[in-house]
């Protein structure tokens, strides 16, 4: 750690000191006052936050002992849940009410369409993402396996492939702006006139739009438009003419592209995708949020034989009907996401201890927003910040939340509730009380999301004692994940969400399985969520078609009639614990250890080594996977609860860990920086690592991963810096 700056009970890393005061020129705020309102925050925050983490390991110790007594009986939901009440896990449901949240973006607030998530360390990774507003659907149809599988990297242009690709987008443009006769596949021209899309067709007749308010600007001259957009579902599209473009002087109507409008939000991880343990680490991330939020981050990155740079998109503008301009936002609405209330960080000292990093990731995060809300109004044109609140358990900790925030607008001398909450519904007990979470934040609620995978993983260490729980894959087919994700729109629509916060779902995990992902992507929509996760911008282009082909508004429509004549889901089926009913064979037990092992290696090995907090890590089939904190919390967890039964012995678990360790250095072989761990086991701080996430499983509080992960790599970083001092 370098040197430390004083402040009242703070000793504060001098590189974030220094970061701090540059960071709020302009901003109004003094440095010295800023880390007043730290210590003041730490002071209110600490003692209220220590008891709610030591109530959650009370609460877990009492449902260990519960699950003891129960082995080998049948699940009697009537008796856990008394058991819950009495406990005080499972709270009186709140009298009805409704979210009252003020000063909304409408990205927010009444569209549906994607959400990316993106780690908030790596500056080229999140300019992507605030950029993907906007997206190529030729793009993301030709260059995936959305229609055909892939070309190999470097194949020359497919002409049959491409053609595949314009009927797919010609179709579209039939779904979203029928028009009144013929299909958009037999255009030959577009134009406007009189205010109106004027369509001709390869039979010399000529035709307008169905419904002539579906265009609502064009780019370049009314005769010979650039651009033609058009709006379906609140989403926009646009057609791109330009008969000099490779594919334009090809197509009959010049038509080079289509634009749909993609990822309407953005959240910049500084959580389960970023790996920051330290001063260095910290700042890089910070930084990276303070060139969102001024507008000004770049990044220079090689590309082909040169580099590129990439800055923020600009707006994009058009002329309108009525003979009026328009501009449309050429970026990403941007979230933040924040760390969670368990962890802490010595880049700031508070009276000699660790502090609570949840509390300097709010007061930092707002104060660098206030560039955006008292200046250039880019990212929140309602002049709201919001911030994604995660692994929070039961109301009174989603209380200590919104407390935390009105202390930070207090701090920097915002109105009360300019800082948003969006909460993920991805622990056990936020999900059985979710109704009472959402009513301590009520007054700043923007977002609740069905976070699955780690929801997956609090469950299994929630019945850790129960006995064995079943293979992964059969875990998410049962009652109460169906339950856990109906559930979380129900009572989002019944606490007044629509028209002012997002009810959204998880995360597509494999970025190269895009025809998969069309697949089962479009029942998120179908499902009342007016937005769900994805983990690239080509992903987001894509699963925009799904907020084309269904109605979310609609779809809210019926299950709110359905509420109202009392078919809401129980918390019955959400008591229902994946617990196995009978043993396993030799050889699933085996697959089920290679699996959840080599993901668990491939993932932590990244993560301890190279600093990278989410990455595609290939997983036992080699099929690229997007794993994070949140699986890997699955697969230790399962495989430390089938260590605790004996469904597979230590030698085995040993064993296995060794020789996945060879297969994923194999995987890795093309990596240069890769640090192979099967050369010596024992000296690889990875490998160490994995192993202890799986023989220590059982004492992490509720299963995270987090406090091996951060101080292994505290250990690494450590152990580099002392061989560099000795070189």
């Amino acid at each position: 750690m370098s040197a430390r700056a004083t402040v009242g009970a703070l000793a504060i890393s001098a590189d974030l000191h220094d970061f701090v005061a540059r960071a709020l020129t302009g901003t109004g705020i003094e440095p010295a006052a800023f880390w007043r309102s730290l210590e003041r925050i730490l002071g209110e925050f600490s003692p209220r936050n220590e008891q709610l983490l030591a109530k959650r390991d009370a609460l877990q110790a009492r449902i260990d002992e519960w699950w003891q007594g129960q082995r080998g009986q049948p699940i009697n939901v009537d008796q856990q849940r008394s058991f819950l009440q009495s406990i005080g896990y499972l709270v009186a449901e709140p009298a009805s009410f409704r979210i009252d949240t003020a000063n909304v973006d409408p990205e927010i607030a009444s569209l549906a369409g994607p959400q990316l998530v993106v780690p908030l360390s790596n500056a080229r990774y999140a300019l992507n993402a605030a950029n993907a507003r906007w997206g190529s659907l030729y793009d993301a149809l030709y260059g995936t396996d959305a229609l055909d599988p892939p070309l190999p990297a470097g194949s020359p242009y497919n002409a049959a492939r491409g053609a595949k690709v314009i009927a797919y987008a010609r179709s579209l443009l039939d779904q979203v702006a029928p028009l009144s006769t013929g299909t958009h596949a037999d255009a030959t021209r577009y134009a406007i006139a009189n205010d109106k899309l004027q369509v001709s067709l390869k039979d010399g007749t000529q035709t307008s739009l169905t419904d002539a308010i579906a265009l609502v600007g064009w780019r370049g001259t009314p005769d010979q438009p650039a651009g033609v957009l058009l709006r379906h579902h609140g989403l926009h599209v646009e057609i791109l003419i330009d008969r000099n473009h490779s594919i334009g002087r090809t197509d009959a109507a010049g038509i080079a592209d289509v634009l749909l409008e993609s990822a309407l939000t953005t959240i910049q991880d500084c959580e389960d995708s970023v790996a920051a343990v330290d001063a260095e680490e910290k700042i890089a991330v910070y930084s990276n949020w303070l060139g969102l939020m001024r507008g000004d981050l770049s990044a220079t990155f090689a590309k082909g034989k040169g580099s590129t740079t990439r800055t923020l998109n600009d707006d994009r503008a058009y002329s309108a009907p009525g003979g009026k301009q328009l501009t449309l936002v050429g970026r990403s609405l941007m979230l933040v996401r924040n760390v969670g209330h368990h962890m802490r960080t010595d880049v700031v000292l508070y009276q000699g201890k660790e502090i609570f990093e949840t509390v300097l990731d709010a007061l930092v995060t707002v104060a660098l927003a206030l560039h955006d809300i008292r200046g250039s109004r880019k990212n929140s044109r309602a002049g709201s910040m919001y911030v994604v609140k995660p692994k929070m358990h039961g109301p009174e900790e989603a209380a200590l939340a919104n407390d935390l925030f009105g202390w930070v607008e207090e701090a920097l001398g915002l109105p009360k509730y300019t800082v948003k909450i969006g909460v993920m519904d991805e622990e056990r007990r936020t999900s059985l009380n979710l109704r009472a979470c959402i009513e301590q934040v009520r007054h700043r609620l923007v977002f609740i999301n069905t976070g699955f995978l780690d929801r997956t993983g609090d469950e299994i260490h929630t019945a850790m004692q129960g006995g064995a729980v079943m293979r992964k894959d059969v875990i998410k087919t049962q009652p109460w994940l169906v339950a856990y994700e109906k559930r979380n729109v129900e009572v989002g629509l019944q606490a007044g969400l629509r028209g002012r916060a997002q009810i959204g779902k998880g995360m597509w995990a494999m970025p190269d399985k895009m025809s998969a992902m069309l697949a089962a992507k479009a029942g998120h929509p179908r499902a009342g969520a007016n937005t769900a996760w994805v983990p690239s911008p080509t992903a987001a282009t894509l699963h925009a078609l799904h907020y084309h082909q269904v109605d979310v508004s609609s779809v809210q429509d019926e299950l709110q009639r359905q509420l109202q004549s009392g078919q809401a889901t129980s918390i019955d089926d959400l008591l229902l614990a994946p617990l196995a009913p009978s043993g396993f064979n030799a050889s699933d037990i085996q697959s089920e250890l290679d699996n959840n092992i080599q993901g668990i290696l491939g993932y932590v090995v990244r993560w301890i080594d190279q600093g990278v907090g989410c990455s595609k890590v290939p997983d036992i089939h080699d099929v690229g996977l997007m794993e994070d904190r949140a699986t890997l919390r699955i697969s230790s967890q399962h495989v430390a609860n089938w260590l605790l039964h004996k469904v597979c012995t230590e030698a085995q678990v040993k064993e296995t860990l060794a020789r996945m360790a060879r297969i994923v250095d194999q995987q890795n072989a093309g990596d240069a920086s890769y640090r192979p761990m099967a050369v010596d086991l024992n000296a690889s701080v990875a490998f160490q690592a994995a192993s202890e996430l799986i023989f220590q499983g059982l004492q992490q509080p509720n299963g995270y991963t987090e406090y091996i992960l951060h101080r292994r790599r505290r250990e690494l970083k450590a152990g580099s810096r002392a061989t560099r001092s000795n070189a």
